[in-house]
């Protein structure tokens, strides 16, 4: 699953991030209440998890603006304020589970995987194609024609971030902030090394090629020159 954290405690963060990722799943994270809700309204998550006392925008104030613009992806609060007016009052907002800290993660897995389970509650995307290129988000399987392209979690979500923006430049920051969650240039290769790995899978061995670089710019994934 994609699943978005809305968590300003460091620690809390990574301990969730380490969990998720270590079951298969893909995180992205925000330590601010107003830039996690744009993130969130902007990109197609699974699930969000949603702290109450952020800096920037409440998670209350999150969650009910998220509703009131008809957002309907299920959403877990995971905060220290746990009296019974607190869990009231985040259900009441349109939260769909409310876990209170200090937790343990098995419990916040399968709170996560029971939510998974519900049948969504409107027509979500769930496969993206480009050309013969196919990528199915709840399977989690990627197809070129009838052939199916094992990839490592983290490239399927690179590869997910180039199908969703199809015929668009994405530039190297953009995939650094939505593959790895890094808020800074790290000065590594990290994109380059796993574009590559991508189009020995994707591409090469194929007739047509779909991922394109444009240079001084990034990527572009695309049938055609």
């Amino acid at each position: 699953m994609r699943v978005l954290l809305i968590e300003d405690d460091p620690d809390t963060a990574q301990y969730v991030i380490n969990g998720l990722e270590e079951e298969g799943h893909t995180i992205d994270h925000s330590a601010d209440g107003r830039e996690g809700m744009t993130q969130a309204m902007g990109e197609t998550y699974d699930v969000l998890i949603v702290d109450r006392m952020l800096p920037g925008l409440e998670g209350l104030a999150i969650v009910k603006t998220m509703r009131s613009a008809g957002c309907k992806v299920p959403i877990i609060f995971l905060t220290a304020l746990g009296g019974v007016d607190d869990r009231v009052d985040g259900l009441d907002a349109g939260g769909d589970d409310y876990l209170v800290k200090p937790f343990a993660f098995s419990e916040l897995l399968a709170r996560i995987n029971a939510l998974s389970r519900r049948p969504h509650l409107k027509g979500e995307e769930t496969r993206l194609k480009v050309g013969d290129l196919a990528l199915d988000l709840i399977t989690r399987k990627v197809y070129r024609g009838t052939a199916e392209i094992e990839l490592q979690p983290r490239e399927f979500r690179l590869l997910e971030v180039l199908m969703r923006n199809k015929g668009r430049v994405v530039t190297r920051t953009m995939l650094l902030e939505r593959v790895w969650s890094f808020h800074f240039d790290p000065k590594t290769s990290v994109v380059e090394t796993h574009i590559s790995r991508l189009r020995s899978k994707i591409d090469k061995p194929f007739a047509t090629e779909l991922i394109h670089t444009v240079r001084g710019s990034g990527y572009s994934l695309h049938e055609g020159p």
